[in-house]
């Protein structure tokens, strides 16, 4: 993530597609790139951090999203992988916002944060072992019991 006054030069015409923020209106962003995926994750990090539901979450270059306005509040600890995950949100009214692996050359945005969610089309689920019994896994778009291969 990137605040705007850093922004990268490359990207100072480019074209916005996404635009989002947090409940309160205290964080607000900006993205230029495409996505690289778009995931359900059953995880129970997810799970936590959303109050039970699976997290909804695009997935970008690192370096995609740009801070337009405050600071997200930022949560690491080790993850199942190994490596150390970053989990963010406003620190004012607690909604999730971005995420993402240590050196992993990417950043999750939880897709319930964007002005148009409906943006948002999942490409894939993963962690689907993790998945409770009431959980929707759909088994019709590619499906992981822990993290894709990819990952």
């Amino acid at each position: 993530m990137q605040d705007a006054s850093l922004k990268r030069t490359a990207h100072a015409d480019a074209q916005v597609h996404l635009t989002g923020g947090c409940q309160c209106g205290a964080v607000r962003y900006a993205i230029t790139d495409e996505p690289i995926m778009a995931a359900t994750c059953h995880c129970r990090d997810c799970q936590y951090s959303s109050g039970g539901a699976p997290a909804h979450a695009l997935i970008f270059p690192a370096g995609s999203i740009t801070l337009l306005r405050g600071a997200a509040k930022e949560h690491r600890y080790r993850g199942d992988s190994g490596h150390t995950v970053m989990r963010s949100f406003c620190g004012d009214c607690g909604t999730p916002l971005f995420g993402g692996s240590v050196g992993m050359g990417y950043e999750v945005l939880r897709a319930g944060s964007l002005d148009d969610p409906e943006a948002f089309h999942a490409q894939v689920s993963l962690w689907t072992d993790s998945a409770p019994s009431w959980h929707h896994v759909d088994r019709s778009m590619p499906h992981f019991p822990r993290n894709s291969p990819a990952a």
